[in-house]
Parts: C-alpha cells; sequence; structure tokens
C-alpha cells in the first residue's frame, strides 16, 4: 500500500455518530456499517491529527505543491498523480459577490477535487480499476484520473448521456454501460466484487459515496480562504451535498485551527423539481426521497439526499433553496455576460442567490459556487450558422441585427 507520508490523516469516523471510528484503511464504500439503518444510510468522514499542521497552512505553506498537493497534510494519501486540478480562479462579478469556477479543472468541473482522492484510495489500495455510476462530470473525471493513474475505468451511465461526456469517456478509453438509473448501483457493486475495481460513487439507498471522496472538495474552502477570506455565505449547487459538505468541512477545519474565526453560512441550491435535501430539512430527517419531476438540470436532479448536506447547512445556519429551470437559465446568462459559460446545473448557486429578498441578504462578501462547463449539458446548442460570402452587405445586416450600428 502506498503512504503518502504528507498526510496526517488518521482513520475514518461516522457522521452518525462521532465516537463510532474506523481505520483509515480500507475505505468504507457503504457508510458506517454500525449506525446506518434500512432507513438512512450516514457517510463516514477522514479524520486528520490536527495538531500536526502549520500554522502557515493558509498562507504560506507551498512546500507539497500547488493545486490539491499545497494542502496535502488536510487529505487523505494523494497516492495517484494529479492533473493540476485545483487552484480554480474565484472572479468578482459584483461588489461582493464572487463566482469560483470550477469549470477550469482539468475536465471542466469540480469532480476532479473528488477523483483526485478517490482514485489515489484504488490506488493505495491495489485496484486494477475504478467503476462509477455517474451521468456526467463524474463519470468523464474518474476515466480521467484513471487513465493518469494507468488503472482501467468503468462508467455505468445513463443512454441519454451528454455529447462532451461521451467524448471525454472515449478518449480515455473508458469502458461505457449504459443503462437505466435504478440499475447502476447494483451493478456497480457486483463489478466492484467480481473484479476488485474500487468504487469511487455511491452505493447505498440513501447516499453516502466514498468515504475519502468530499475530502476533496474541502479545498474549495481552503482557496477561497487564503484568496479572500471567511466569505459571509457560499451558495453551492446541490446534488447528493457532497460539494456542500467539503466546503463546509474545509472552513469548519480552518475555525478549528485557527486560521479563521468563524464558518460562512451555506446555502444549498437544488432544482424545484426534486429537493430532497430541501425535503429532509423541512421534515427534520436525515434522509429522504422524493419525486423528481422535469428539469433540465441532470447534473442535480437527484431523488435522494445524503446526510452530509443536512449537516452542511443545519450546522453552518444555512438555507436549503429550491431554484427552477427558468431561474437556472437567467443565471447562466448572466454569467456568460461576464465571460463564463457554465452547466445549467452549474448556475444553481448564483440563481438560488438571487432568489433572496433584501431582507434575505448575508453581510459579507457572498461566493457563488459554479460546477462545470456549459459543453457538459445535454442539448441546447446554437445551430451551425449560414456562412457569408465575405462581401459588405450581408455582413452589415448580421451586425445590424445584432443592434451594431443604425
Amino acid at each position: 500500500m502506498v503512504i503518502d507520508s504528507a498526510s496526517v490523516a488518521t482513520g475514518q469516523r461516522s457522521l452518525g455518530d462521532p465516537d463510532v471510528r474506523y481505520s483509515l484503511w480500507p475505505p468504507l464504500s457503504h457508510g458506517c456499517p454500525q449506525t446506518s439503518s434500512p432507513d438512512v444510510s450516514y457517510p463516514v468522514e477522514v479524520d486528520y491529527d490536527y495538531g500536526r499542521i502549520p500554522t502557515d497552512f493558509l498562507t504560506g505553506q507551498t512546500a507539497f505543491g500547488a493545486g490539491l498537493e499545497r494542502w496535502a497534510p488536510l487529505l487523505p494519501p494523494l497516492a495517484a498523480p494529479g492533473l493540476g486540478e485545483g487552484d480554480t480562479p474565484l472572479l468578482e462579478i459584483g461588489e461582493g459577490l464572487y463566482v469560483k469556477d470550477e469549470s477550469r479543472n482539468p475536465t471542466w468541473s469540480h469532480k476532479d477535487r473528488l477523483n483526485r482522492v478517490t482514485t489515489s484510495a484504488a490506488v493505495a489500495m491495489g485496484a486494477p480499476g475504478v467503476v462509477v455510476a455517474s451521468s456526467g462530470n463524474h463519470g468523464a473525471s474518474a476515466a480521467a484520473y484513471a487513465a493518469r493513474a494507468g488503472l482501467r475505468c468503468v462508467v455505468l451511465t445513463s443512454p441519454e448521456l451528454p455529447p462532451a461526456v461521451a467524448a471525454f469517456l472515449s478518449a480515455y478509453g473508458a469502458v461505457v454501460l449504459p443503462m437505466p438509473t435504478e440499475a447502476r448501483w447494483p451493478l456497480a457493486e457486483r463489478i466492484s466484487d467480481e473484479f476488485g475495481f474500487h468504487p469511487v460513487s455511491n452505493l447505498t439507498p440513501f447516499h453516502t459515496g466514498h468515504s475519502f471522496g468530499a475530502e476533496g472538495y474541502k479545498t474549495v474552502a481552503y482557496e477561497i480562504a487564503a484568496e479572500l477570506g471567511v466569505p459571509g455565505a457560499v451558495f453551492v449547487p446541490t446534488g447528493y451535498g457532497e460539494l456542500l459538505f467539503g466546503v463546509w468541512k474545509g472552513f469548519i477545519e480552518l475555525c478549528r485551527l485557527g486560521l479563521t474565526d468563524r464558518v460562512p453560512r451555506l446555502f444549498s441550491c437544488e432544482p424545484a423539481a426534486g429537493g430532497p435535501l430541501a425535503a429532509a430539512l423541512r421534515q427534520g430527517v436525515p434522509a429522504t426521497r422524493v419525486t423528481v419531476g422535469a428539469t433540465d438540470a441532470y447534473g442535480i436532479d437527484c431523488a435522494v439526499n445524503g446526510y452530509r448536506g443536512v449537516l452542511a447547512v443545519a450546522e453552518s445556519d444555512g438555507r436549503a433553496l429550491l431554484v427552477d429551470d427558468a431561474e437556472m437559465r437567467a443565471a447562466q446568462a448572466e454569467l456568460a455576460a461576464q465571460g463564463m459559460w457554465v452547466e445549467l446545473s452549474a448556475a444553481a448557486g448564483l440563481a438560488g442567490l438571487r432568489t433572496l429578498s433584501d431582507a434575505e441578504m448575508v453581510e459579507g462578501p457572498v461566493v457563488c459556487v459554479a460546477t462545470s462547463s456549459g459543453f457538459k449539458d445535454t442539448g441546447g446548442f446554437p445551430s451551425a450558422l449560414a456562412p457569408l460570402d465575405g462581401s459588405w452587405e450581408p455582413a452589415r445586416e448580421r451586425l445590424r441585427a445584432a443592434g451594431i450600428g443604425s
């Protein structure tokens, strides 16, 4: 087993009961076996020897490299090579309003932070490959990091695969198995059992995911804090809630270490067509299931939530927001006008912010996370324009039609 000496990870513990602890290896793929039940699946998280973290962790600690390597002490061991993930830009688009543009990661989404960590677990465990159930960003990212590490990758996905994702998977040599959604998780587990492939996505009825995965998302919080300080709030596009939890945990750790003095409010932003996290918070339960209606935000249209998201919103005095497709499209257009073309799901964070009334606005800077590129959408691409013959009059007519000239 490959162990990264930079990491101070010590073990795993249940989010259902923090007193229930496990060794660091192997990473638990079914949540906490002691506290989970058929009615709820409690994830586990990674614990660390926080006393070994240097005091310049945020401001000057660069001995381990750039990107995720910079934060290696507070990550599980990074046994797999990276692709330059992390260090994404934080762009100001209005007074005190910033966008963390995760589309700048190697496969154009935030999932690269997760897959650097989960693929590292596969390498450390000596697995011959990884298996992932995903209809989009997660599968594309897992395939890239598996290829980089010299591992095989099997992706169980939707028949309606976005063209850009299909291109990624083909380029990286992944084995792609399109199938109905409900069949993916059982088959992922069977492939793991039969072939020894390391599962890097969820295997439980109520989402727990890979125990190491959300740790990669903490680096979003570290980067925001290092560049901006602690914002008043962070608005996060939310499906199962792993990114939401990772951002919250990152800020919690910085507070614990005395490097910051507070944690921002976390706002989950889910499609109004579903919204299981919002439903779980309304019902006062750790997880629930909802019926998902029609939405083009396929990346976050989840029928179930995970307990991680409940913790992040409740413990940060945050809120669960619901946004419809029209609100996400307006936010998508607003970001495009600022030079950022993002997937519809990725615009949910800004859409959530725009639903707040003036009375609900938070003090201090606000950060909206934009999770992925517009190339990842399933459709809506413009048709090819008719070519011009190069003469002036047709060109001028096109310009006039666009509001240029008189």
